[in-house]
């Protein structure tokens, strides 16, 4: 038995918005940031634990705070019990009264909760000697669906239906396994997109990610409609006709301007339309997905908890769920809305980017495909080509594909180098800013 003798906190921020990288029509100057814990057990292998919550910047403040109050109540604790039940430990977590209250299940404790599971998950994967991609899809149907909670979902997927989604994928998963390793898990870029870059940037990127073998790019709009025309008109001419383009709006019309907005770029043949309103207006979306069909409505970055996705896909809201890395409660969570995604037959494919979203939610795609949905193509992981040399094993995209970790983990280590520059606000690269 082992002992979790410390859970530290640390206040991460890279200075993205000197260069205006990440920038769109709601965010135009995110410092893209990881508010990052570390667990540390007595345990002879000296294995550690690593997981975060990705902000912009100053909610850092926030998280690393909320993540301090769990942190709090986990030191001193074994970590075997945690480690061999992780359903049960995702209720402790998300249960708890006085915490909840704050959400409930959404918000700043939850996205925190999520950073401690994620990392408790982390370490188990270690222990495993496994990627958690290949942890999780070597768990049988009922030992992955004791890692959810279900609450909230019947009425659309039962308990009965999520294990008969399960047991089904149980069929054929070495063959996938296999097929994963060969062929890799699709890829798309926004990189060419941020709204800060100019016309020629933008062509230059364009061009680059066709020939580093992407199957689509993705290009931030919602600010300036003539600019989004404009940009739009560069980009189909450069990727030429049939070429998939989405753009992103990040949340910024009402219903009805979204729909006349959208109206005027889907000449441009739109692959999806991602974020086009509220988060939390599922009525809204399901509107403007009836007022822009047949292009399709993305959305879920910014959804609170599986009990929005659940109706977001009932009510025909959304027809490509995107789910994040660092938005719920974690992987159990993310596994509940996978499951609801199959259910519905609706395509998932993530959003990423940021610091270190790529590098964790490759591992829950390539889950998704070997263990629940059995699906692969069509779907598409986002990737933002910014700092992933700060991580231990940054991803693998190469020929437009992401190809699967293979270290043991969750992906979520950063190198301490990169942790001790980049602390706010005393790390050097801070520091010498001021």
């Amino acid at each position: 038995m082992s002992t979790i003798t410390d859970i530290s906190v640390f206040d991460v921020r890279f200075p993205t918005s000197r260069h205006l990288d990440g920038s769109d029509a709601m965010n135009p100057d995110p410092d893209y940031s990881a508010a990052y814990l570390v667990v540390r057990t007595d345990a002879e292998d000296g294995l550690e634990g690593h997981g975060f919550v990705f902000t912009i910047g100053r909610g850092n403040d926030i998280e690393s705070a909320a993540i301090e109050a769990l942190a709090a109540r986990l030191r001193g604790r074994d970590a075997e019990p945690i480690l061999d039940d992780m359903g049960e430990f995702w209720r402790e977590l998300v249960h708890d009264s006085q915490l909840r209250w704050l959400g409930p299940e959404k918000g700043v404790m939850h996205m925190a909760i999520g950073a401690v599971v994620n990392a408790f998950w982390d370490l188990k994967a270690k222990r495993a000697g496994l990627p958690l991609w290949e942890l999780l899809a070597r768990m049988s149907p009922e030992e992955i669906l004791d890692l959810t909670d279900l609450r909230y979902l019947s009425d659309v997927m039962t308990r009965e239906d999520a294990l008969a989604i399960l047991r089904r994928s149980a069929v054929g998963r070495e063959e996938r396994i296999a097929r994963l390793k060969a062929e890799g898990y699709g890829a798309y870029t926004t990189t060419p997109g941020w709204l800060g870059y100019s016309d020629e940037k933008l062509a230059r990127l364009c061009r680059e990610a066709i020939a580093d073998g992407f199957s689509q790019i993705k290009l931030k709009v919602g600010a300036d409609r003539e600019d989004d025309v404009r940009r739009l008109r560069i980009a189909r001419e450069v990727c030429g006709e049939g070429y998939p383009i989405a753009v992103d709006a990040n949340q910024r019309w009402d219903v009805a301007e979204a729909v006349d907005w959208i109206g005027e770029l889907a000449p441009f043949d739109l692959r999806w339309v991602e974020e086009p309103t509220s988060p939390d207006d599922v009525l809204g979306h399901a509107k403007i997905q009836r007022g822009i069909h047949p292009t399709p409505v993305a959305t879920g970055e910014h959804c609170q908890n599986r009990i929005v996705f659940k109706q977001m896909l009932d009510a025909d809201a959304l027809r490509v769920l995107q789910i994040d890395a660092c938005r719920v409660a974690g992987v159990n969570e993310n596994i509940a809305i996978l499951l609801l995604a199959a259910h519905k037959g609706v395509p998932v494919c993530p959003h990423a980017g940021g610091v270190g979203l790529c590098e964790i939610v490759q591992h829950l795609s390539m889950f998704d495909f070997v263990a629940v949905s059995g699906e692969m193509d069509g779907r598409v992981i986002e990737f933002v080509d910014h700092l992933h040399e700060h991580f231990v094993e940054p991803v693998d995209v190469h020929d437009g594909r992401y190809w699967p970790p293979q270290l043991p983990g969750a992906g979520a280590q950063m190198h301490q180098a990169s942790i001790d520059a980049h602390l706010y606000p005393d790390g050097p690269v801070w520091a010498e800013a001021v």
